[in-house]
């Protein structure tokens, strides 16, 4: 039963919206200090207190989620003293003597254009460190300041806050640019509290206020026009396939019938006499393909991945996660993940007993590890650099130990069972055609029907789908806005699923068509080079489409967008395989044959 506890521990992601704290007039409201980090890095961060900082002589963090942990937050109470509806004004928090060393680090940090990010309530509240001015060319200037006052602004309805910001506002910075040499610079800090009450009873809501007083984009302007255009082009190019596709295919099944109908007194020697074109191979075209256990596993993995994706996408639909909740989708993603491990083991162990597969073990201990290997050895070089920097987006060794333990008594435990239960239920494969023992000779193949040429078109229709919808995508996980677009972004993922079935479907027709019978891994790789071309753009968005820099914000991005291309291609050439083999099927099972 240990695993389902666990797996009940885990469940407890971030707490329902409904969960909120209530108080009194005059009750202590703790604000928590988070993080510190560029602006223009997202997953750069560091405690605030690594800065020198007001901060008490006995530091207390507050006890995280799963979510919170691996979105890089580490909450510590602050010194801040704020009673719920009591307002404030110019309280002192502390006096601070810094050092020359110390005043270093904050220009540097003020340089490099660091903000920070407290919480208050679950609410979050960022502002910049300080202030930095350019100006001019001859003479130039470059002015460095510290914001040594903070003014928070919370609204109240009853007995709950609804809304909470910092700002600085009608406050000078106070300059850096003074300190040089030995020495020390005294600094005092302050702060202001000023509560009014709302009529809005929606947590976060900036209701009657423009954007101005927003530090991170709030949500991603809906795109309706380049969605639509995207839509059109789709549904032209699989409305084309489609019927152009079946005219040719009633062509020539008509034409193959009637040849067999006029050739039925002929001899089975003389079968293949005249014939050409994808009849002519029906002994040959379900001949299994090499390396079935490794087809096999990346079919197991990408129908776990499908379950994956489409599981959170409908979860968001139904307003499961909350932006105010940190973390929300890290966590449900890994339960989901642990849970369907069982679809893996189901799909990829009940294939290869269809296609005479005997090592089920070992297929089972590939399906397991195809996709959790690069995961861990990519995961183990970034959260390194993490590491080495200092960031808080490197786990705590307890965070490393729960997730170790939750792959070993979860997630690799139901891959077995999965494995089982698709092994027992395995039938014969379904084949309308008998297989020869002799396999025939491919005649040789034009250069436009080559595995690269297919595999270029098979991924860029699908990518071409997703083109405009990915850099939205983009922008809310390696950017600062957040996305709330889920029932556009159903529609894009299952536009995704057609597409690169159709084209899967149409190169395989094509292929056949030319006699050439190995089209296991073809389909398999038409569609799922949609990866390569994911992270091809992942490239170009990251050297055209934002301001990134530094090695432990390089070496996240582009590691994960190396994975995320590696899930892509599960995913898609799982669902390219499936779309060939139904429609080769379909074909032959309506072909004449003795």
């Amino acid at each position: 039963m240990a695993p389902w506890f666990l797996l009940l521990l885990l469940a407890a992601w971030p707490p329902p919206a409904t969960l909120e704290t209530h108080y009194k007039s005059g009750d202590p409201v703790m604000l928590y200090v988070n993080k510190v980090g560029p602006y223009h890095n997202p997953q750069e961060t560091y405690h605030y207190y690594q800065l020198p900082v007001c901060s008490p002589e006995k530091i207390r963090h507050k006890s995280l989620t799963l979510g919170e942990v691996l979105d890089g937050d580490r909450m510590a109470e602050s010194m801040y003293e704020i009673r719920f509806r009591e307002s404030a004004e110019k309280k002192t928090l502390c006096v601070l003597t810094l050092t020359v060393e110390q005043v270093e680090r904050l220009r540097h940090a003020i340089e490099e254009l660091y903000y920070f990010e407290f919480v208050v309530d679950d609410l979050s509240l960022r502002g910049f460190v300080g202030y930095v001015e350019e100006s001019g060319f001859l003479p130039h200037s470059h002015k460095v300041g510290l914001w040594t006052h903070l003014d928070f602004h919370l609204e109240w309805n009853g007995d709950r806050i609804i809304y909470a910001n910092v700002s600085v506002r009608d406050v000078k910075p106070h300059s850096l640019d003074d300190v040089h040499g030995p020495g020390t610079l005294s600094l005092t800090h302050t702060y202001s509290v000023r509560w009014s009450e709302t009529s809005s009873e929606r947590r976060g809501e900036r209701r009657g206020r423009g954007d101005d007083d927003g530090f991170f984009p709030r949500t991603l302007e809906i795109h309706w026009l380049s969605i639509i255009n995207s839509m059109v082009l789709v549904f032209l190019l699989v409305g084309f396939v489609v019927v152009i596709l079946m005219r040719v295919l009633k062509n020539d099944l008509a034409r193959y019938n009637l040849d067999e109908e006029a050739s039925s007194s002929s001899s089975g020697d003389d079968f293949d006499q005249g014939d050409n074109g994808w009849k002519i191979i029906h002994t040959d075209v379900f001949r299994f393909p090499p390396c079935r256990g490794l087809l096999c596993a990346i079919l197991g993995v990408g129908s776990q991945f499908l379950a994956l994706g489409t599981g959170i996408i409908v979860m968001a639909l139904l307003g499961t996660f909350n932006v105010h909740r940190h973390g929300a989708i890290n966590s449900t993603a890994i339960l989901l993940y642990a849970l369907t491990c069982c679809v893996a083991g189901y799909v990829s162990s009940n294939f290869y007993r269809q296609v005479g597969g005997e090592r089920w073990v070992w297929n089972i201990i590939l399906t397991t590890s195809l996709f959790s290997a690069p995961f861990f050895v990519t995961w183990s070089v970034v959260n390194s650099v993490h590491w080495a920097n200092g960031s808080t987006q490197a786990l705590p060794a307890t965070t490393i130990l729960l997730l170790l333990t939750v792959w070993l008594l979860v997630g690799f435990p139901l891959t077995v069972i999965g494995g089982i239960f698709g092994k027992n239920r395995a039938g014969p494969f379904d084949a309308p055609c008998r297989t020869k023992n002799i396999a025939r000779e491919i005649p040789p193949q034009p250069w436009y029907k080559s595995t690269l040429v297919h595999m270029t078109i098979g991924g860029f229709l699908p990518f071409s789908a997703i083109s405009v919808e990915l850099y939205y995508i983009f922008a809310t996980v390696w950017g600062r806005e957040q996305y709330t677009l889920y029932g556009i972004l159903f529609f894009v993922f299952a536009i995704l699923l057609s597409v690169g079935a159709c084209i899967s479907i149409a190169l395989t027709y094509f292929q056949l068509s030319g006699e050439d019978y190995r089209w296991w891994w073809r389909s398999v790789l038409s569609a799922g080079s949609t990866g390569v071309f994911i992270f091809l753009y992942s490239v170009f968005y990251y050297s055209r489409r934002s301001n990134m820099s530094g090695v432990v914000q390089t070496v996240e991005f582009f590691g994960y967008s190396l994975l995320t291309g590696y899930v892509f291609f599960l995913m898609l050439g799982t669902v390219s395989f499936f779309a060939s083999l139904k429609f080769i099927r379909y074909i032959y099972v309506n072909l004449k044959m003795d």
